[in-house]
């Protein structure tokens, strides 16, 4: 579980993360980042992961590896920073490696090409 510090879980954040965010995808995940520059509330973390993954079990097995792979990224994220995970089919037969090296190229290029989020 992460903290509930850093779980992003209103609608209107996730639809401004992902509307005005930066994107970068990837095989099995789309990462969005979007930063508030002015705030000093931790980064937070939302995932959406779509029946098209697979049924409940596989969803689940999803978020899970994909809240495990991120928990340690949290700290290295600066404050104000929201970031939607979006799994893709893929994802379902995805290994946690697999899934820990996308989420990081995704996160390593959107944050190269924010200049306010690159300190």
């Amino acid at each position: 579980m992460l903290p509930a510090a850093h779980r992003l879980t209103e609608p209107a954040a996730f639809s401004l993360t992902v509307r005005s965010g930066r994107r970068a995808g990837a095989r099995s995940l789309v990462v969005h980042v979007h930063t508030d520059g002015m705030s000093t509330r931790p980064a937070r973390v939302g995932l959406v992961v779509s029946k098209a993954v697979g049924g409940s079990v596989v969803r689940n097995r999803v978020k899970r590896r994909l809240r495990h792979q991120v928990a340690p990224l949290l700290e290295t994220l600066p404050d104000g920073t929201s970031v939607v995970l979006r799994a893709l089919p893929p994802a379902a037969s995805a290994t946690s490696a697999e899934l820990a090296e996308e989420l990081r190229a995704g996160l390593a290029r959107c944050l190269e090409r924010t200049p306010e989020m690159s300190r």
